[in-house]
């Protein structure tokens, strides 16, 4: 029995009943039954779908939106906002996906050739909790679209979330074009290791997607990893310190700071460093912990109790190794006041830590090459954020930043125009995008003499 737990009430938000591995392979095998037909679908047949899974989810916001509130404790406004930007994504590939899926002829001494998108099969989507529904519209859109079937398991603390989103694409698509998965860890390999299942996508951590990955591996299935994140917000001495304060909170604090490519690690050079701080502070004190489901409500709670004592205790080392409590470090529950950390060194443990929570760890730095050092020294590699006026300083950044992404004068986002993924141990492959959509797809070599 899964038990979903509202984090900031404590109270349970409801209970389900797991899937038995025959019930699992029962799902499968229906799955594939549907894949043989919803692949011989036309493109368009399949966008209008899309359509009206649009249609159906805007119908489901405000049902929706509450329930991931409740689930995870996220504010109403960032799950309205969730929900939108699903929403989006169906819309940009409603609009594109003719063009990416149109087969591209090569020059050569057949009479035709070049290469085809065809579908793979089975997509498995594995998600997480913090964005429990972008996640999975984010993967299972473009897998759709390409004419896979698609099953899900979701994080154990938002079932409910999960099982109105299996509502929602059920009365947009054929039966069994999208199922749920109610599973433990214990049965992910049952799933990998159906012949039927062509296709793995998880987004969660670092540990989970080194066992996904070996699973992968172990029954040779292709795969995309989205897993953790550091990622680092610069400040060089020429930035616009106002408007780097006001994102480098916003990028901080969303979702409760518990989002993968959230600025965790603040780099900032000296001759701005107290200008900075102090701005920064004056930003974060402005995002209060209330009921996430109260509209004005600025900064939900962390999702679950477990979370919350990791949080906790990494502040707790922190200090204990030498960080400096500028504001916050508070815990009530599972809320945490905003918290800033200073005297950073690269040495203690927290700088090689995700931190998952509305944490950030300050640093100083004196040169541009300091800094990109600085960037580059974690395991992590999804995005950096560096505020510079000059060009070629930026430009700088842009080359030497192993990371998957580099914004320069913003926060980092994924958008669906944009690939979105990671190096190192941030992962493998991009979602998002042509790119996205193409990770679904046999790319397929036609040569006709």
């Amino acid at each position: 029995m899964f038990t979903s737990v509202n984090p900031f009430t404590n109270q349970i938000v409801g209970n389900y009943a797991k899937h038995t591995d025959y019930e699992v392979k029962g799902i499968i095998e229906e799955s594939a039954k549907r894949q043989n037909q919803w692949k011989n679908s036309t493109l368009n047949d399949r966008l209008d779908r899309i359509k009206k899974i649009a249609v159906v989810l805007l119908d489901f916001k405000e049902e929706l939106a509450l329930l991931v509130t409740e689930e995870m404790g996220k504010t109403i406004t960032e799950a309205h906002q969730e929900i939108d930007k699903c929403i989006t994504l169906c819309d940009y590939y409603i609009e594109n996906s003719q063009d990416f899926l149109q087969p591209k002829s090569i020059a050569t001494e057949a009479t035709y050739s070049g290469v085809e998108y065809h579908p793979l099969g089975i997509v498995f989507g594995i998600m997480p909790w913090n964005f429990p529904v972008w996640q999975v519209f984010r993967f299972a859109i473009p897998a759709l679209v390409a004419g896979n079937t698609v099953v899900l398991k979701h994080a154990p603390n938002v079932i409910g979330t999960a099982q109105l989103i299996e509502r929602i694409f059920e009365k947009a698509l054929p039966e069994n074009t999208f199922r749920l998965l109610k599973i433990t860890h214990d049965q992910v390999e049952l799933v990998i290791g159906h012949d039927a299942v062509q296709f793995v996508s998880f987004t969660g951590s670092e540990a989970g997607g080194s066992i996904v990955a070996q699973l992968a591996a172990k029954y040779i299935k292709r795969s995309v990893l989205e897993l953790g994140g550091s990622n680092a917000f610069v400040i060089l001495d020429d930035a616009n310190i106002e408007k780097a304060a006001v994102e480098g909170a916003k990028s901080r604090l969303l979702n409760t700071g518990q989002s993968c490519i959230a600025a965790k690690r603040f780099i900032v050079q000296t001759d701005v460093a107290k200008q900075f701080q102090e701005r920064l502070v004056e930003e974060f004190v402005k995002y209060e912990v209330s009921n996430p489901k109260d509209l004005n409500t600025k900064l939900g709670v962390i999702a679950r109790a477990d979370l919350s004592d990791k949080l906790e205790a990494q502040i707790k080392t922190a200090i204990s190794e030498g960080a400096q409590l500028v504001v916050g470090g508070e815990r009530n529950n599972n809320a945490f006041l905003p918290t800033i950390l200073s005297s950073i060194t690269r040495e203690m443990r927290i700088s090689q830590e995700e931190i998952f929570g509305p944490v950030v760890l300050l640093y100083v730095v004196d040169s541009d090459q300091e800094a990109v050092s600085l960037v580059n020294n974690t395991r992590f590699g999804l995005g950096v954020s560096v505020y510079t006026a000059n060009r070629d300083r930026a430009n700088y950044f842009i080359k030497e930043a192993r990371d998957g992404a580099v914004f320069v004068n913003s926060m980092v986002f994924s958008d669906p125009r944009l690939p979105f993924g990671g190096t190192k141990k941030s992962g493998y492959g991009r979602e998002l995008a042509e790119l996205g959509l193409k990770e679904f797809v046999n790319v397929k070599t036609v040569f006709w003499k």
